[in-house]
C-alpha cells in the first residue's frame, strides 16, 4: 500500500526546502515550486534555476537508525533516477548526470530529530546551460511536467523509505556510480581512489593508509582528483 502524503504545487518560493518543513503537520509533504528565489544545493551553495526546472521537497519522518540516515539521498537518488531518466548516473552521493558528466539533477537531505526534508532539484530544460550542467529534454517540456514528475518522485522515495534502510538495491548504484573507480579528494586533504559504496551507502576509498568510508552527512564535498592533485568540480 502506498504510503500516503499531501502535495502543494506553488508558483514562486524562497526555498522548497522550507516550505515542506513549516507545512509538514504529520502526513509526508510534498511541496513544488517554479520557481526559487533561494533555492540552495548542498553546503550552502545557491542552486541555479533553469529557464524550465523541478524544484521539489519532501518532508516526512524516519525512525530509522541514526547511522543509517545518510542512505536515504542515495535511495532519494535512485527514485529521482527512475523518474527522470534511467540513463543518468550517481555521482556520490548527491548528483544525477550525464555519461558526459554533465550535472541535471542534485539532491538535498536536512535533518531535524525524526523530521527528514529531501529536495530534489532538475534540469528539465536548458538550452544554453553553464559549464558543468546539463538538461534532461531538448525542448521545453511545458510547466506541468515538474508537478507530475515530483509526485512520482514522492511516491518512490516513500516506498524506499517504508522498505527500510536493510533493503536497498546496493549493486544498482554501483554498476550507475561514476564516482567509483576515480580519484577523489575531499574536505581536510584526504584523497584516495573509489572503490565501492558500503551497505550504509558510504563511499569506500582506498587511501596510502588503508580503506576508509566517507559519509555523506559528514563530508561537505568529494570532488575528481585533478592531475596537479587538487581537486576540482
Amino acid at each position: 500500500m502506498a504510503t500516503e502524503y499531501v502535495a502543494n504545487h506553488l508558483d514562486r518560493v524562497a526555498s522548497t526546502q522550507d516550505e515542506a518543513r513549516s507545512r509538514y503537520t504529520g502526513l509526508p509533504r510534498l511541496v513544488t515550486a517554479a520557481f526559487q528565489e533561494q533555492g540552495r544545493g548542498r553546503s550552502g551553495s545557491t542552486w541555479l534555476n533553469a529557464p524550465r526546472s523541478l524544484a521539489a521537497s519532501l518532508a516526512f519522518p524516519v525512525a530509522w537508525p541514526a547511522e543509517t540516515i545518510p542512505l536515504l539521498t542515495l535511495i532519494a537518488g535512485m527514485a529521482a533516477r527512475v523518474v527522470l531518466n534511467e540513463e543518468l548516473k550517481f555521482k556520490w552521493p548527491n548528483d544525477l548526470v550525464q555519461e558526459s558528466g554533465g550535472k541535471v539533477a542534485g539532491l538535498l537531505a536536512e535533518t531535524s530529530g525524526e523530521l527528514v526534508v529531501i529536495g530534489l532539484g532538475a534540469n528539465l530544460y536548458w538550452p544554453e546551460p553553464p559549464l558543468g550542467m546539463a538538461a534532461l529534454a531538448s525542448a521545453d517540456p511545458g510547466p506541468a511536467t515538474a508537478a507530475r514528475i515530483a509526485e512520482r518522485w514522492a511516491e518512490f522515495l516513500l516506498a524506499g523509505v517504508a522498505s527500510g534502510p536493510e533493503i536497498w538495491d546496493r549493486d544498482g548504484y554501483r554498476v550507475n556510480c561514476v564516482t567509483l573507480g576515480t580519484d577523489v579528494t575531499w574536505d581536510g586533504g584526504g584523497k584516495g581512489r573509489a572503490v565501492d559504496i558500503d551497505e550504509a551507502g558510504g563511499l569506500v576509498v582506498e587511501t596510502p593508509g588503508g580503506l576508509t568510508t566517507l559519509r555523506s552527512g559528514r563530508v561537505s564535498e568529494v570532488r575528481p582528483a585533478t592531475v596537479d592533485g587538487k581537486g576540482a568540480q
